[in-house]
């Protein structure tokens, strides 16, 4: 049976005890049906895991007692930032979910020519928070101990100006470049974008290369938006990160 992984935004210490979020403690004892002794390991994103043991417990409430901690990380040597137009329904969530599960380190929605998704005020702030939660139960169940960070949603202008990264990718199936051409490239850190329904037009990904991005094909074939980012990084990890 897989270790119960547990996120609070608590600080954390070896012989400390602390009080679960109300949401851990009803998924601990009402829908695993954790009883008091059980044991759980909780993380807070600053690094490492701590092995716990559950205390106290009824329904909503339930306490911890931390009485190890391991210095395990999990991450992947590769930084790959993920800019991606926002699509609609539940598109970008399973994108933020299994990003999170192959290794992203960070992931920006953007508000590309043909998104038609618009955010903006306490909607765009509810859906960040809604981003974050997806990505935080993601680690839970794949072992990351640091979740991605969640930016609040762009234009791929302003996502790209800052970047710093050692090399910049936008997808596109016109692309004669292959991942096959980055294999003899030594990469740390990488910015894939990627577009929505309907892919960036001809000027965003003029706009990219000339922003310093190289136009890279990943097969034959034309993906879905939530397809392409999962393909893509699993091949970058391939390439420079930690799947073997």
């Amino acid at each position: 049976m897989r270790d119960i992984r547990v996120f609070t935004n608590q600080s954390l210490a070896v012989d400390t005890e602390i009080v679960l979020e109300e949401n851990s403690a009803h998924h601990l004892t009402v829908v695993l049906r954790l009883k008091t002794g059980a044991g759980i390991v909780l993380f807070n994103g600053t690094g490492g895991e701590y092995n716990a043991t559950l205390g106290q417990a009824t329904g909503k409430h339930a306490r911890a007692f931390i009485t190890g901690f391991t210095d395990t990380n999990r991450q992947s040597p590769l930084y790959i930032s993920l800019g991606i137009g926002l699509s609609r329904g539940d598109r970008m969530d399973w994108v933020i979910q299994k990003a999170t599960e192959v290794g992203v380190a960070e992931i920006t929605p953007l508000f590309t020519e043909r998104t038609e998704v618009r955010l903006r005020g306490d909607r765009a702030d509810k859906k960040i928070r809604h981003w974050q939660r997806i990505a935080i139960n993601a680690c839970e169940q794949c072992c990351r101990n640091i979740p991605p960070i969640i930016n609040a949603p762009t234009s791929p202008g302003l996502w790209a100006q800052p970047l710093s990264t050692d090399k910049k990718l936008v997808l596109h199936h016109r692309s004669e470049q292959t991942v096959t051409d980055l294999r003899s490239q030594q990469i740390n850190s990488t910015a894939l974008l990627i577009g929505p329904e309907g892919g960036l037009t001809d000027a965003e990904i003029a706009s990219s290369l000339q922003s310093g991005f190289e136009a890279l094909a990943i097969g034959p074939r034309v993906l879905r938006t939530e397809t392409a980012p999962i393909v893509a990084i699993t091949l970058l990890q391939s390439l420079w990160g930690d799947f073997l």
